[in-house]
């Protein structure tokens, strides 16, 4: 399972933070070929004349041979003693660790196999060398000038700068990235419906151009939004006037022609209710008006307009223990009854509605059921989209926007809507709705 990183800030931080690592590896590579060890090479020849002193071998830069006082006042200045493999001191040596490098230069410069080990010593470091021409014996070097509280202030001192490094550049991200979190929560408030105030240019050059063209963007979309207000409402008024004044003209006509009164009157009604439906489809919400609605009384006040007396059967099945919903309770009851007169004309007479909360209890529902036919699967994805009437199975009637209706309302509630067949048959639609928080709205 490959493993992403989506955001550009993780995104920036890896990089940087591998960036870093590289470096670090880099100059640590740098130092040890370039001066480290050029230095080791030079210890280890200055190192194997120490030991060619042992072992009673001229100096061979300036062709003098030095007796033996000599050669152990030198040897005692430096600390150079040797001991047997059987020793106690030995036990350093079988604990040490080995040094290839310098076992390998040390038996080209001495002529004989040799074994180099360090090992920690009780002051310092210390070296111990094996010579194959020395058998039995263990040369120990104590290495006074590299003790280990020396490599303590460097690795502090190296592991501080990483972290002012990728703190410094944790910062400098979080600064570069402020302005695209806020045109983030921007972006997501006008697809909310909402239209936050223009967002401040600032950042780099290339975030303060999107942030520019975003706030152009938003005032656009603010501009459209106010002038399909305005025609809509405009045209509302304009389609029913003229409708009220055919209908006024209908109900003046003479009783001879009531079979065609009764046609126009009919048809007046069905355009009046065309123009509601779009008008509810197209009214923005203010989520700002939101309060809480109790969905209980929602549904019997549903119920009870609904049920009419015209042999329709409803099971109002309400759970009385659930917490009241964040939203209008306009838009709600809206959802709800589209959802009840779409259940009465494709049921075959029997409606349920339902209410309850979800397990976190974080979302309260509510739930309408018909006996019908249902509808296949296939197109359930369908059924809420504008201008669908659904298949053969649901009947062709109604102007196609009561269900589209419901998934916007649900949608500008941030709530969700299911839909599924029956197993008895017949459809069910739950609509969910988020709860008023514990701090209040």
């Amino acid at each position: 399972m490959r493993f992403r990183v989506r955001s550009s800030f993780t995104q920036s931080i890896l990089l940087f933070f591998t960036l870093l690592i590289a470096s670090q590896v880099y100059s640590y590579y740098a130092v040890f070929n370039y001066a480290l060890m050029p230095s080791l090479q030079q210890f280890n020849k200055i190192l194997g004349h120490e030991i060619n002193l042992m072992l009673d071998v001229s100096v061979k830069n300036n062709h003098l041979a030095l007796d033996a006082p000599q050669r152990q006042r030198v040897l005692d200045q430096l600390g150079v003693t040797v001991h047997s493999e059987n020793s106690p001191e030995a036990k350093e040596y079988r604990h040490g660790v080995s040094i290839d490098l310098m076992s390998k230069e040390m038996t080209e410069d001495l002529g004989s196999p040799t074994d180099v080990r360090m090992a920690l010593g009780k002051k310092s470091y210390v070296l111990w060398v094996k010579i194959e021409n020395l058998p039995g014996q263990l040369i120990r070097i104590p290495l006074s000038e590299l003790q280990e509280d020396d490599f303590a202030p460097l690795f502090r001192n190296s592991l501080i700068m990483a972290f002012l490094i990728v703190l410094g550049g944790w910062l400098f991200i979080r600064l570069q990235n402020r302005p695209l979190i806020a045109l983030e929560k921007a972006a997501k408030a006008v697809g909310k419906g909402e239209y936050p105030e223009p967002l401040p240019e600032k950042g780099a050059l290339e975030i303060r151009s999107v942030t520019q063209a975003f706030n152009q963007m938003a005032k656009g979309i603010q501009a459209l939004e106010e002038d399909r207000a305005l025609l809509m409402a405009g045209i509302s008024h304009d389609l029913r006037t003229p409708l009220t004044r055919i209908r006024l003209a209908t109900e003046m006509m003479s009783p001879e022609d009531s079979y065609l009164a009764e046609g126009i009157i009919s048809d007046t009604e069905e355009c009046n209710e065309i123009i509601s439906q779009f008008m509810d489809y197209l009214k923005p919400v203010n989520t700002d008006a939101f309060v809480a609605v109790d969905m209980n009384v929602i549904a019997e006040e549903v119920v009870m307009a609904e049920n009419n007396g015209d042999g329709k059967a409803f099971d109002c099945v309400l759970n009385q223990d659930i917490i009241a919903a964040k939203g209008n309770p306009i838009a709600i009851k809206r959802a709800l009854t589209n959802l009840v007169v779409n259940a009465c004309r494709y049921g075959n007479g029997w409606v349920k509605v339902s209410s309850g909360m979800s397990a976190d209890r974080r979302m309260v529902w509510m739930s309408v059921e018909d006996d019908g036919p249902g509808i296949p699967p296939d197109q359930v994805d369908k059924l809420f989209e504008p201008f669908t009437r659904g298949d053969q199975a649901r009947g062709s009637e109604g102007t196609g926007l009561g269900l589209a209706i419901v998934r916007r309302i649900v949608s500008q509630h941030h709530g969700i809507v299911a839909v599924n067949n029956r197993s008895e048959g017949g459809l069910r639609v739950q609509i969910s709705f988020p709860v008023v928080s514990k701090k209040g709205l």
